[in-house]
């Protein structure tokens, strides 16, 4: 087979297109037929960043397409794959039928702790309990950073991109593993294609729920097989995950209902002070980028310099927190008066 023949970075990148040319054919179909407006449809509400309805399918263009290959191609992460599709099932439910947030948590806590018990790692019991709870936590980020036009998109592309990348260069590469994440990233640029502002699709939970999975269950995979520290995957994500993870803090503190959709994510308050959906999304894809390249490069540090550098980029995320903050009360004292 031609595939067989290509050198790793030639056969991810392969891969990369084919998925990336299915995902965009699929989503193509399901807006040209009509048939994407019964699947699932966001309507706005006073929480929504948009005003006009727009199909939620961008998970049945991902999902299915990147399983499928995966499936194909690498054989040792099946059991990824089949966690994957009935995340993607449990969230088609709750699109239809609508389910509580502990039915669906106690669903991700489920998929997550199967795949880390049956995969363990060699660590200590409390080490797989934490390591739980944090995968469970990230799989839902996606979900709640799932809220501007091309921003999930983005992140999905040049973060599994990141992974796909590290994948080759580690002094243990893993060929397979870097396959799989170069499939995810094209399938993501399929989407992106589609959800750029203005979008014509959303990514849904169909979509999100399960790429959140994916994004812990290669970081885990990677981290398990010594092809990266345990900080590379929470670093490369790290935007996602820092955004998410104060907004939640925030509301706790407040005494809030932490767990109801809301409009005071950073990349909210971005938009609506102002920046709009596509400055809002390139601003991101820098800071994405930045923090991706700053992350490859770590690894050929040694590790007490690799966590010096995670310790810095902790404060320059802290810092791009803050200047959000500040201009949002300053847009924010302006409509005050």
């Amino acid at each position: 087979m031609l595939i067989l023949d290509l050198h790793p970075a030639g056969v991810c990148l392969l891969l990369a297109v084919i998925a990336l040319v299915a995902v965009a054919a699929v989503l193509a179909v399901l807006l040209k037929t009509g048939l994407s407006w019964h699947l699932a449809i966001d309507l706005p509400n006073e929480r929504s960043l948009h005003i006009q309805p727009t199909p939620r399918v961008g998970g049945w263009g991902i999902i299915p397409v990147v399983v499928l290959i995966i499936w194909l191609v690498v054989p040792t992460l099946r059991l990824i794959m089949l966690t994957a599709l009935l995340l993607a099932a449990l969230s088609q439910i709750d699109d239809y039928r609508g389910l509580s947030a502990r039915i669906r948590f106690i669903g991700h806590l489920a998929a997550v702790a199967t795949l880390v018990i049956i995969c363990r790692a060699n660590v200590p019991k409390w080490a797989i309990v934490i390591m739980v709870f944090l995968f469970a936590w990230i799989v839902n980020v996606y979900n709640f950073m799932d809220g501007a036009d091309g921003l999930a998109g983005g992140m999905a592309l040049l973060g599994f991109s990141g992974y796909a990348i590290a994948a080759l260069i580690s002094k243990h590469p893993d060929v397979q593993l870097a396959m799989a994440c170069s499939a995810v990233a094209g399938g993501s640029a399929g989407f992106l294609l589609f959800n750029f502002y203005p979008a014509r699709v959303f990514l849904g939970d169909v979509g999100s729920i399960p790429l959140g999975f994916l994004v812990g269950a290669f970081g885990y995979c990677g981290w398990k097989e010594d092809v990266w520290p345990v900080w590379f995957p929470m670093l490369t994500f790290s935007p996602f995950i820092s955004d998410a993870s104060i907004t939640l803090l925030k509301r706790v503190i407040r005494k809030e209902r932490f767990w109801k959709a809301h409009r005071e994510h950073y990349y909210q308050r971005m938009i609506r002070s102002g920046l709009g959906h596509a400055m809002t999304a390139l601003i991101w894809y820098l800071v994405i980028i930045v923090c991706i390249i700053f992350s490859l490069i770590a690894l050929r540090f040694d590790p007490i310099y690799q966590w010096i550098l995670v310790i810095g980029w902790i404060l320059v995320l802290m810092l791009i927190g803050v200047s959000i903050d500040r201009r949002w009360q300053r847009y924010t004292s302006e409509c005050d008066h």
